[in-house]
């Protein structure tokens, strides 16, 4: 099993496992830690059916906390450019890969301490979802 693995502006997890059955773990995994998902963009399919260009399986999530987007939209309204969080699902090899952002990483050209606190709050439950991973 590998650790979550922080990176500039997300964290990753690379699991063997199959891709549909991952993608579902996933969507378990950050439902545990209150968020849900609003959208789901299959890259995948979308360069396939435009480009014609093949890839592996890559799906992004737009995960969302409700709580901590109430929070973060109450302290600056202009925050919703930044939401929601996006958690990548992506096949690589004989594995998945699952990034998430780093919601600190991106709200900390805000500078406004209430939305770092709530960020920070995104961050540790995003990470606690992607530990569960395996």
């Amino acid at each position: 099993m590998t650790e979550v693995e922080q990176l500039t502006f997300g964290m990753r997890r690379a699991i063997t496992a199959g891709f549909p059955e991952t993608v579902a773990r996933v969507k378990d995994a950050l439902k545990e830690q209150g968020f849900g998902v609003l959208t789901e963009i299959d890259v995948q399919a979308t360069l396939k059916e435009k480009l014609g260009a093949e890839m592996p399986p890559y799906l992004i999530l737009g995960a969302c906390n409700p709580p901590l987007a109430h929070r973060a939209l109450t302290a600056d309204p202009e925050i919703g450019m930044l939401l929601p969080c996006n958690v990548v699902v992506r096949g690589a090899g004989g594995g998945v890969i699952i990034e998430a952002m780093d919601p600190v990483a991106a709200m900390n050209i805000v500078a406004n301490p209430d939305v770092i606190a709530v960020a920070e709050e995104a961050k540790a439950r995003l990470q606690r979802a992607l530990e569960t991973l395996e």
